[in-house]
């Protein structure tokens, strides 16, 4: 089995695969302070709880954007499995070309969202990203990656707004039933979600516009929050959640990884 871990800056993304299927998906929340004992300790948990023994593991790869928890989370995940995990970045040799400025300081995350956009879509992308930012990656149908947009994430702007504003509640997002809230809660989760879809659509058009050649991109959206976004959303045309794990996935054979 494969073990994919896309370890973002307040969740980490961890998916098992079992030949090609993605078998199992667990979030874990990104903590600097853990030690590897700890973190072996958590992935055996829910490989146990998921039916599965930490020597099934044959193999795993690992994305980072969050420096602090990189090393400490490959020694337990080596602790757990006995392997220790490949890491994909912006300096990996893989069929993509990153093709703007300063091409090494490309996220691990929107690396691996390129390739795997360039494998299953195989035309002109973007892949809007929902996660501590909202990341707007351009992909062409030859596997470069031009730019994009960062934006604050979804959860990143409800945080910090209901911390900054005292007498406004932490809110849990689920999705609103109108735009005009009648009650302080409801117009936290319309002004938030509806925000969201509203920036995605509009940042979505401007990217087009700009787009080279004329083309016109496919529009996916992916990530932990794009089931609640997406659907309020116009330009979004396919929802694939779990993109970047099945990049590492494409990623692994292209390193000649077996599992």
């Amino acid at each position: 089995m494969l073990l994919a871990v896309d370890i973002g800056n307040t969740e980490i993304t961890v998916g098992l695969f079992q030949g090609e299927r993605l078998a199992v998906v667990w979030r874990l929340t990104t903590v600097a302070s853990r030690t590897p004992d700890e973190w072996a300790a958590t992935l055996t948990a829910h490989l146990v709880n998921a039916g599965h023994s930490t020597h099934e593991v044959r193999a795993a790869l690992q994305a980072s954007v969050a420096p602090a928890v990189t090393q400490a989370l490959a020694a337990g995940i080596q602790q757990a499995t006995g392997v220790r995990p490949m890491v994909v970045d912006a300096a990996s040799s893989l069929p993509i070309v990153l093709d703007v400025d300063e091409p090494l300081t490309v996220g691990a995350d929107r690396v691996v969202n390129t390739l795997a956009a360039g494998e299953l879509y195989r035309r002109d992308t973007i892949v809007v990203d929902y996660g501590t930012a909202t990341t707007f990656d351009c992909v062409t149908q030859d596997r470069r990656f031009i730019g994009g947009v960062i934006a604050p994430g979804v959860l990143t702007a409800a945080e910090n707004l209901t911390r900054r504003a005292a007498k406004l509640p932490a809110t849990e997002l689920v999705p609103p039933q109108r735009v005009i809230g009648r009650r302080t809660e409801d117009c936290i989760r319309s002004g938030v979600l509806f925000g969201a879809a509203d920036s995605t659509d509009g940042m979505v058009r401007r990217i087009k516009a700009e787009w080279p050649g004329g083309g016109k991109p496919l529009v996916v959206g992916t990530g932990g929050l794009v089931a609640l976004v997406a659907p309020l959303s116009r330009e979004i045309e396919r929802v694939e959640p779990h993109l970047t794990l099945l990049g590492l996935q494409i990623a692994a054979r292209h390193f000649g990884v077996t599992w």
